[in-house]
Order: structure tokens, then sequence, then C-alpha cells
């Protein structure tokens, strides 16, 4: 038996013998104040804003010649494409595709200009956007390492009030990821520092439907 099953062992004992947890009140606001879908969204992009996030609002028709423009004012020679991304967001004649491979090393990842993913989920009141790894939004590190990452945000759909109403609607089992701007630290004299543990440069695009 190993030191690791010993220990495993151990914490399953203490757990049998453990007493019930004690339910925890629950009594905070579950989102701050009443708003119109227009006004949740126009607070999500005013946080993102106050991130540092770059905050671009289109309409569906407009979205792949937006997605065109921001990469190439990036000057991106190479672009990170999930799966399951809608294949006319970004149309043939741009930047060289490279696939969401499980093989791809963090080296060959950071030689990448850009990445561009859908998301899950987005919260008003705190400016986060969540992803959860599906098929538009690829592997969490694909959003962790190349230095630009463009979300794309379906409003109103994709957007809600609050952290204790996003939590209900996520699957704990599956890889979340919640972006609050672009990869950021400051250090004791509150210098900051972007493109710590992420991206330098975040786009996110507000997509609406008419």
């Amino acid at each position: 038996m190993s030191s690791k099953d010993r220990i495993l062992g151990r914490i399953r004992r203490a757990l049998d013998d453990a007493v019930p947890a004690a339910e925890i009140p629950r009594d905070y606001l579950p989102v701050h104040g009443a708003r119109t879908p227009a006004e949740r969204v126009d607070l999500l992009a005013a946080h993102l804003a106050e991130y540092r996030a770059l905050v671009h609002r289109t309409q569906e028709e407009a979205l792949p010649a937006l997605l065109a423009r921001l990469l190439e004012a990036r000057g991106a020679r190479s672009v990170l494409v999930p799966p399951g991304l809608p294949p006319h967001w970004l149309p043939a004649g741009g930047p060289t595709r490279v696939p969401d491979r499980a093989a791809s090393t963090p080296y060959e990842l950071d030689r990448v200009d850009s990445v561009v993913t859908g998301c899950a989920l987005a919260v008003a009141e705190t400016g986060t956007i969540v992803l959860d790894g599906g098929p538009g939004q690829g592997r969490r590190r694909i959003t962790l390492i190349p230095d630009h990452h463009i979300c794309v945000v379906r409003v109103p759909d994709q957007v809600v009030d609050s952290v204790p109403q996003v939590l209900p609607l996520l699957d704990p089992a599956r890889p979340l990821t919640w972006i609050s701007g672009p990869s950021a630290t400051s250090d004791i004299e509150l210098d900051r520092v972007e493109g710590v543990h992420g991206p330098r440069t975040l786009d996110v695009v507000l997509v609406g439907t008419q």
C-alpha cells in the first residue's frame, strides 16, 4: 500500500464518521436590481470595459467581417479554431487556421497569434465570461496560452444578471473557466502587469440577432 492509499483511506474513514453538515443559509440577494435584457447587456459591456477588455457590438450577419478586421488589426498570421466554431464566422482567405489538438504542446500554442471562441454564458454584474469547454470553445488551455483571445457572446440569450443566477445553469463536471478581462495581476505597489496567466488582449464581441 502506497502513502497515497493510506492517506486517502484515512480521509474516507474520517468522512464516514463525520457529523452531517448543517444546512447553510443562503439569504443573500440573488441579483441586485431588476433589468431589461438590453440593460443587462449594457451592464456587461460596461464592466468588461472596466476590466480593460475591448468590447464590440455587431449583428449576426456582420460578425465574419468584424472578426476578420480584429484579426487583421492584430496582425494575426495564425488563429486557433475550436472544432465546433461555426464555419462561416471565419471565411477562407484569412490567417492560417490551427486546429484544437490534444497533442499540441504549450510551446506550439504560444506561437499561435490569436484564438476565436464562443462562450457558455456571461455575467452582467461582474463582467465575467464563462467557458465550459463546449464544441465552440475548445480546450481550456487554448484560451490561457495564446496572447490574443476573441470571445463571441450571443446577446441577450447568453447573458445573466449575477453569479447566483449563472451557477445553476452550468455543469460543475465540465472544465469551467471564468474570465473577467485580460489576464492581469498587481504587485504590492499595485503596478499592473498583464499577460501573467492568459492573454494580454481580450476582444469580446456581443452579437445580437436584430
